[in-house]
């Protein structure tokens, strides 16, 4: 895996125009869809159960996201999820806020029982609660903790078969196997909400036209936080508004010289 094969599948995202339909909360939607629409991608926000399977079937991928959670858009999760499965759509799941109160905990695991999950990315803290590991969680922020996450997100991808993003200061990306950290990224995206929502979202755009998604996770991770670096470089001292304009911006216009220079990666 290379930098240079990362920013090709980046264009590939953007030659391609992926439909990413996103089942996501109320809080990140716009920025979602405004942030797929930078990269290159085509977002898409249908919720109702009437119409989800229908328009997963011609969908690239389908994110899954709990941070607001009803029984009326789990039921949707779950019919979008299983037609996902029968059509061969891939599914990202954001299991937001595992572990901050027994429903949320109780539903991420109903989803990742009843939906054959492609990739699924959330916090330290998140994940282990989504395996039965204890984590400290503040609301939907991981909480103090200081455990081997390389370790945690290998026993999450070997538990529930699926590839596994841990985010953090530092990423972890695997599927069990293979590991691979990436150290791209910058402290001003945890000053804008939403931008762990938009990340599940656009691993999403480049699962739907990666067939590797190990691969496709870990140059969506190179891609978004080496965007990140450079709008916080360009406008972080001016504060998370200008930041988060600047970060849509730079969504839009990385690309090949950018992630040759700035992409960091190693593979454990």
């Amino acid at each position: 895996m290379n930098l240079s094969d990362i920013a090709a599948t980046l264009q590939k995202v953007r030659q391609m125009n992926p439909l990413v339909h996103n089942i996501t909360n109320v809080v990140v939607t716009n920025f979602t869809a405004n942030g797929l629409l930078a990269l290159g991608a085509s977002p898409v926000m249908a919720y109702a159960k009437e119409e989800v399977a229908d328009m997963v079937r011609i969908a690239g991928a389908l994110v899954l996201n709990i941070g607001t959670l009803n029984e009326t858009e789990i039921a949707a999760m779950v019919i979008a999820g299983k037609s996902a499965n029968e059509h061969g759509v891939p599914v990202i799941f954001d299991p937001v806020g595992a572990g901050a109160t027994a429903y949320r905990t109780e539903t991420a695991r109903k989803i990742v029982e009843e939906v054959n999950v492609s990739i699924i990315r959330g916090n330290a803290a998140e994940i282990a609660n989504v395996i039965g590991e204890h984590w400290k969680i503040k609301g939907v922020d991981v909480g103090e903790g200081n455990g081997d996450v390389v370790a945690l997100a290998k026993k999450a991808s070997q538990q529930l078969e699926t590839i596994v993003v841990i985010t953090g200061k530092d990423d972890v990306i695997t599927d069990g196997d293979t590991t691979y950290i990436v150290h791209n990224g910058h402290p001003m995206l945890t000053k804008v909400t939403g931008t762990g929502c938009l990340l599940t979202s656009v691993i999403g755009a480049f699962a739907a036209v990666e067939k590797d998604l190990l691969f496709a996770s870990v140059s969506a991770l190179v891609s978004y936080g080496v965007a990140a670096e450079i709008a916080a470089a360009k406008k972080g001292e001016e504060g998370p508004g200008s930041f988060q304009i600047e970060f849509l911006n730079q969504l839009a216009k990385v690309a090949a010289p950018e992630i040759t220079q700035y992409g960091s990666l190693e593979k454990k």
